[in-house]
């Protein structure tokens, strides 16, 4: 699960083409941004319903209404307005949707075994099954707006840390302490680090250490990482430490920080980590300036879970490039999107499926986009903030 979403497999997966040379040198999963070519509302998919024409004309789509769904307002178009659609790779959203089947709402449970069959269908079959079976709707503001859309996006980090503090390695990860996760908030980071009453709540719940307090501060933010962590004996294993929950602060963005205080222009990752650089003595008053800390629990990672991202909100795995966060109150979980998005980061146009949330995700035209793990994953998080344009796409026997 995200807690925030600033900044934030099998298959090959490509890079944009300008950030080649970064994904070579980066040490984690590749970062697929090139196009190349809730559960809300429910309503029962046994109902007898009129037929339904496999692909509809403008003409047909006029006539059906428009959907109110929490903060969203969606108005049903036709395939032709998906930007792209004939084009995307499908193959590479099969993987994550069938994903989805693995903790499916009402709404999609019926379609799973359709999905799963369609997994060694080509492209052709499985956009055709998409155009007979779904109704694409542009997601809109309530008030109607369909414009200031904005997408980010989010990794897994990947750190080295040791179980026991030493040579180096001071800064403590800890799991959720009792009592934490209330209606109350607890200490904030600044106390966890200066009152005595929070260290001795804290004492024994360390999972383990790493070397630079910037460095969990990026893992709270992002939610989960991938950690290689050496044991007491000298032994190292790959773990992942997943959200387990947080102090009950609010968030607040050290980059909002730095720039109301004119402290610098970029407020990406990159920039904050430059202006750390250049002002080693203030990391503990950037710290501090974000009151919220994520909580974690250990969770072994294999061969075959480290081919996928952590758990989302959904409760299934994230696959890089075709999994989003968004707000769930307007697109239930488990629902397949279509995003579009052009700026300078990348040129987007794809499948994803909405399987995780963050706590700074919220209204209709706001996404996340989840690009993997390692050092390259990061470059492109670190950066990409951009328009976006989204479509929901929902089975017709639930209109």
């Amino acid at each position: 699960m995200r807690t925030q979403g600033m900044w934030g497999w099998r298959g090959l997966l490509w890079l944009l083409a300008g950030m080649a040379a970064l994904a070579v040198a980066g040490c984690g999963s590749p970062v697929p941004l090139m196009q190349t070519s809730p559960q809300g509302p429910d309503a029962s998919v046994g109902v007898a319903r009129p037929p339904v024409p496999s692909v509809l004309t403008d003409s047909d789509v006029s006539m059906l209404p428009v959907l109110l769904r929490g903060n969203s307002r969606w108005v049903p178009v036709t395939w032709n307005d998906l930007p792209g659609f004939a084009r995307d790779d499908l193959f590479e959203a099969w993987n994550a949707w069938l994903k989805s089947c693995e903790r499916p709402g009402p709404v999609f449970a019926s379609l799973c075994p359709e999905l799963r069959r369609l997994s060694i269908g080509d492209g052709s079959e499985q956009r055709a099954w998409m155009q007979s079976n779904l109704q694409p709707y542009r997601v809109e503001l309530r008030d109607g707006a369909a414009s200031g859309g904005l997408l980010t996006a989010y990794f897994e980090p990947e750190f080295v840390a040791q179980r026991v503090s030493g040579a180096g390695f001071d800064t403590p990860l800890y799991k959720l302490p009792a009592g934490v996760g209330g209606t109350k908030p607890w200490f904030s980071r600044r106390e966890m680090d200066t009152l005595p009453a929070a260290q001795e709540a804290l004492r024994g719940q360390e999972l383990l250490y790493l070397a630079d307090p910037v460095d969990a501060l990026l893992l709270q933010i992002q939610g989960s990482g991938r950690i290689r962590v050496t044991e007491p004996d000298g032994t190292t294993r790959l773990v992942r430490l997943a959200f387990a929950g947080h102090n009950g602060q609010p968030y607040q963005s050290v980059g909002r920080w730095l720039l109301d205080r004119g402290e610098l222009r970029d407020a990406s990752w990159p920039g904050i980590r430059a202006w750390l650089a250049q002002n080693p003595q203030r990391v503990q008053e950037l710290l501090w300036q974000n009151p919220r800390v994520v909580f974690f629990k250990e969770e072994p990672l294999g061969d075959f879970d480290a081919g996928f991202g952590p758990r989302g909100a959904q409760g299934v795995p994230l696959t890089p490039g075709r999994s989003i966060a968004v707000d769930p109150q307007s697109i239930p979980y488990g629902t397949p999107v279509w995003l579009s998005s052009q700026g300078d980061s990348v040129s987007l146009n794809r499948l994803v499926l909405a399987q995780d949330t963050g706590s700074a995700i919220t209204g209709a035209l706001r996404a996340d986009y989840f690009v993997g793990w390692g050092a390259a994953a990061g470059e492109v998080a670190g950066r990409l903030k951009q328009p976006l344009r989204l479509w929901a796409l929902w089975p017709k026997a639930a209109r």
